[in-house]
């Protein structure tokens, strides 16, 4: 055996034993929930041909407490036959989210990218219903690219100040 101490695995002070980042939801909402269908029930679609849909999304976010966050998906969903407006179905779907252990320079990624990620399929199935219950076929949104759309710079900024209750939550 040799003199030389040798390092003992167990015994280390790395990395390994300290607590990984997270991100918890502690709870989702509906916040906002419209939807307007103006010509019913005379509006109805010529030769059976689907109407023309846009779709605007954007993701906010505001600190709530010195872990917490709010993320808003706010969806708004225009459809039209020509220039008649068959309906406009608008969503804000949020979630407060803990985040433990994140870098400070990963928090703004974090909160526009990886939380409105884990948002996006409940408020997905909310608009479909609501569409299907106006009585068209339910919208079914694609997937949305959330770190193309942080990228490009789509969504509000978020607040780093802690929101007091006057505050307004509109971003």
């Amino acid at each position: 055996m040799s003199d030389t101490p040798t390092s003992n695995p167990q015994n280390t002070n790395d990395d390994a034993s300290a607590p990984q980042p997270g991100l918890q939801i502690l709870t989702q909402y509906v916040r906002d929930l419209s939807f307007e269908n103006p010509a019913a029930p005379a509006l109805a679609p010529p030769d059976g041909s689907n109407p023309d849909v846009g779709v605007d999304a954007n993701v906010n976010a505001r600190k709530l407490a010195e872990n917490d966050y709010e993320v808003g998906l706010k969806f708004t969903i225009e459809a039209k036959f020509g220039d008649t407006v068959a309906f406009i179905a608008e969503l804000m779907y949020c979630g407060v989210f803990r985040l433990i252990n994140i870098p400070e320079n990963d928090i703004k990624p974090v909160l526009l990218i990886e939380a409105p990620r884990q948002l996006f399929p409940f408020a997905r199935r909310i608009l479909a219903d609501v569409t299907r219950d106006g009585g068209y076929p339910p919208i079914l949104l694609d997937p949305i690219d959330f770190l193309d759309l942080y990228r490009r710079g789509e969504h509000s900024e978020t607040q780093e100040q802690a929101a007091s209750p006057d505050d307004e939550a509109a971003h």
